[in-house]
């Protein structure tokens, strides 16, 4: 039996919800395909909701009880909520794989232990869970599941992860949180217990924090290489969202910038021209040389990839050979 497609009021529910508290992904949403926008919104509602439960609830029962509303949702008797009820559609209606999910609420877990992360590798298996997860996701809802696609995908969430722990290094200063690695921070000096009962900005943290935005503009980089995987009416967006997040980090290395003291936020005439430049890029840009999934994305890649069919692969192979056809054509006339 088909899947039913998510109720429209529930939709409008989960858009209402992610216009007052996400306000990057509401603008990029914007730009994708009507469908594709309802029915990522659902996900991003979840996922915004089960993050809500863990900060404030900040206990173990929390997390199970966003287990229990996954396993009803999966069953197809999702609690009831707007937000559950259009997320367990659209899970059903594309396929989206439990183990993504799954992968989230395990990273919720993680931030309810309290957990600190030694080097850039382990903070990595954290951003897979709590953001690659969802990359995974979007990528499964834009109906593209090759491993190359998936990978990038999964590069993006870890990649805007990264930035998030930047952008909010002084909340989570007051809160008692360190994800800093702390590896990096005991080679530039800085002890990572101290730091965190008593934060400071000076030239060493800032150091550190230099560390975490060049691992994710390399990320970022990887990512843009992906999007021509998507199709052509998702990629304006999923662009847009990409340059905009990566945008935070340039907002963080502003000289005299403390980000103790003050969040880095693109202002929005800034987004709105990084808007024009995704669409341009969305035109021009195509398929970077591939490469393996981040050893922390990798079960993430394997959980949701499925083989391409062999109609799919005759026509990839047939845009291949025209734009490498136009590629040569235009050397020619260049020469």
């Amino acid at each position: 039996m088909r899947a039913s497609a998510p109720d429209p009021r529930d939709i409008e529910a989960c858009l209402a919800a992610l216009k007052v508290g996400s306000a990057s992904f509401h603008l990029a949403g914007l730009l994708l395909p009507r469908r594709v926008r309802d029915h990522a919104s659902a996900l991003y509602a979840f996922c915004r909701i089960a993050d809500d439960v863990a900060d404030t609830g900040g206990r173990r029962e929390s997390i199970e009880a966003l287990r229990r509303r996954l396993q009803d949702a999966y069953a197809g008797f999702p609690q009831a909520h707007p937000v559950d009820r259009a997320f367990a559609a659209v899970v059903a209606c594309n396929g989206v794989p439990r183990a993504l999910p799954e992968a989230l609420i395990e990273g919720l877990l993680w931030d309810i232990e309290g957990r600190t992360y030694d080097t850039l590798a382990d903070l990595e298996k954290y951003a897979a869970r709590v953001a690659g997860s969802v990359g995974a996701m979007m990528a499964v809802v834009m109906g593209v599941r090759t491993e190359e696609a998936l990978a990038r995908a999964c590069d993006l969430g870890v990649a805007m992860q990264l930035t998030n722990i930047v952008r909010d290094i002084g909340e989570d200063a007051r809160m008692g949180r360190l994800y800093l690695p702390r590896a990096l921070l005991r080679g530039a000096g800085i002890d990572p217990d101290a730091w965190r009962e008593r934060p400071v900005w000076d030239a060493a943290i800032a150091q550190v924090v230099q560390r975490l935005l060049a691992r994710a503009d390399l990320l970022y980089a990887r990512a843009r290489g992906g999007i021509a995987h998507l199709p052509r009416s998702c990629r304006m967006g999923i662009q847009a969202a990409r340059l905009i997040y990566a945008d935070i980090g340039t907002v963080a290395r502003a000289s005299g910038f403390n980000p103790l003291i003050e969040r880095a936020v693109v202002p929005v005439g800034r987004k709105l021209s990084l808007v024009g430049a995704a669409a341009h890029a969305a035109l021009l840009d195509g398929r970077g040389d591939p490469c393996p999934p981040l050893e922390a994305t990798r079960f993430l890649v394997s959980a949701a990839a499925r083989p391409q069919r062999q109609s799919e692969r005759r026509e990839e192979s047939r845009i291949i050979w025209l734009l490498d056809l136009f590629e040569r054509l235009e050397r020619r006339e260049r020469a």
